[in-house]
């Protein structure tokens, strides 16, 4: 019955234990701290990085910038609160947004190309 099946062979108590005493702790944790240190290049900072530019981007906006907001209005920025910003979106038609909903700052005379 053993041509299907190998047979186990089990180390015996002493031998298993030799083995394990014998790694490095210090190399079991390279891996781990590795791992921390790429996540830390490639996601954690790079993100942070982002936030940091859109929050001055936001506390940096004025009265007749052209913006799109994350929902992908196009508008002209007409008044600025702390928390708020009025869009004009259309002749007599104005939008009341947060300022966190703004994503990007467009070039002077992106409506008017628009509307073309």
């Amino acid at each position: 019955m053993s041509f299907f099946i190998s047979d186990a062979i089990a180390e015996s108590g002493a031998a298993a234990a030799n083995t394990t005493a014998g790694a490095d702790p210090l190399a079991s944790l390279i891996l781990p701290i590795g791992l921390v240190v790429l996540f830390y290049f490639f996601l954690i900072r790079p993100q942070s990085k982002r936030q940091k530019e859109h929050r001055k981007m936001v506390s940096d906006l004025q009265k007749g910038e052209e913006v799109i907001t994350s929902g992908g209005i196009l508008g002209k920025v007409t008044n600025v609160n702390d928390d708020f910003v009025t869009l004009e979106i259309a002749n007599d038609v104005s939008l009341n947004v947060q300022k966190s909903a703004i994503q990007t700052i467009m070039p002077k005379g992106t409506i008017k190309e628009q509307n073309k």
